[in-house]
């Protein structure tokens, strides 16, 4: 037997706790445009496992109000199921950061509020973590994740 045939690659995955220990890959957008409420959400997908994520309403909050629904699925963030509403709303400047191991989130004006659309500026720290290591793409509104 060769000496090769005796050793284990190791790498990254989505339980190497040192992943989300460290420091961060950084990764920004600003100014992105949030479809419509009876629209679909928008999927925001990040190239790695996000170890955070910060997600701000920029609408100033003098301005007529534009909520922001945040959510981690088509379904819970669209509300198109009865009784599967599973997203937060951030009014006109309010921001959240939450430490979530997901690949993407989902974004939708909470209200029709006369064609005015919302707009949003995500901030997340991203690991080393392959997107592929999760299993899944994202989680499921109808098992009452947003």
């Amino acid at each position: 037997m060769s000496h090769s045939q005796n050793y284990l690659v190791y790498k990254s995955g989505v339980s190497s706790v040192g992943q989300y220990q460290m420091s961060s890959i950084p990764y920004l957008t600003s100014s992105v445009s949030v479809p419509a409420l009876g629209t679909s959400p928008l999927q925001l997908s990040f190239p790695r496992v996000a170890k955070f994520v910060t997600i701000r309403n920029v609408i100033p909050t003098a301005s007529a109000a534009r909520p922001l629904r945040v959510g981690f699925s088509l379904i819970g963030t669209s509300g198109s199921v009865a009784g599967r509403q599973n997203y937060l709303t951030l009014t006109n400047g309010e921001s959240y950061t939450g430490e979530w191991r997901v690949t993407s989130v989902f974004l939708l004006c909470d209200t029709d509020n006369g064609g005015l659309l919302s707009s949003a500026s995500i901030i997340a720290g991203l690991t080393s973590v392959s997107t592929s290591s999760l299993g899944f793409d994202n989680w499921s509104g109808s098992l009452g994740v947003g």
